[in-house]
């Protein structure tokens, strides 16, 4: 999540900017999160085959989707790829609601664009961002496809609860463990939409852009 966040916050800074072919940026950014993600897992395995273009890069070989630290980092980078321009297109959103005029006198009172990003575009765009933040949290937290499809439901390296319940019931018949596997993964989702919700006032359903 923390490194999603960074990407797609880069990414809405990128985009927003005005400049030439801003427009075929923002397609491309927004490619991987339009692709869906069975087919975005198989591209990822292609990639990390044994004699796929990341070993070709590195110029080693490393078994990327069997057991171990590896096939951890190869859905981290296959996830990150796909979902960090959700971030950055709701962050975008955030970003071109900000009036220029904040800008414009905090350019007038020399203020550098670190100290402006920290200072107006952070705070400004905070609904936005943990709104995404919070979709995103509640995607990790019931992650299947990606890691079923890239190093396969027996990996327990890359096992999501959803994995594992879906094996317990589909697989093995066992709908016992598998109910109660659902019950705990219901129950993550829950605190942690209530945590982002109440507690740091993420804005799902506008009430605040409505206020205005």
């Amino acid at each position: 999540m923390a490194i999603e966040t960074v990407i797609g916050v880069a990414m809405a800074l990128i985009m927003h900017k005005a400049f030439r072919g801003r427009a075929l940026i923002r397609a491309t950014i927004l490619v991987p999160w339009a692709i869906p993600t069975a087919i975005s897992a198989l591209l990822w395995k292609w990639i990390f085959a044994a004699d796929g273009v990341a070993n070709n890069i590195i110029g080693t070989k490393v078994l990327w989707t069997t057991e171990g630290i590896q096939a951890w980092f190869a859905v981290l980078i296959a996830d990150t790829w796909k979902t960090a321009p959700f971030i950055g297109l709701l962050v975008l959103a955030g970003l071109q609601i900000i009036p220029g005029e904040v800008y414009e006198a905090a350019k007038v009172d020399g203020s550098g664009a670190w100290n402006t990003f920290v200072r107006i575009t952070l705070p400004l765009v905070r609904p936005a961002l943990i709104v995404a933040i919070l979709f995103r949290m509640l995607d990790v937290l019931r992650l299947f496809d990606l890691p079923y499809v890239l190093t396969g439901p027996d990996n327990t390296s890359t096992q999501t609860l959803s994995i594992v319940a879906f094996s317990e019931a589909v697989r093995y018949q066992r709908f016992g463990p598998a109910g109660a596997i659902s019950t705990m993964l219901f129950i993550y989702i829950a605190v942690a939409a209530f945590v982002f919700v109440k507690v740091l006032g993420a804005d799902v359903i506008g009430n605040r852009m409505g206020k205005k």
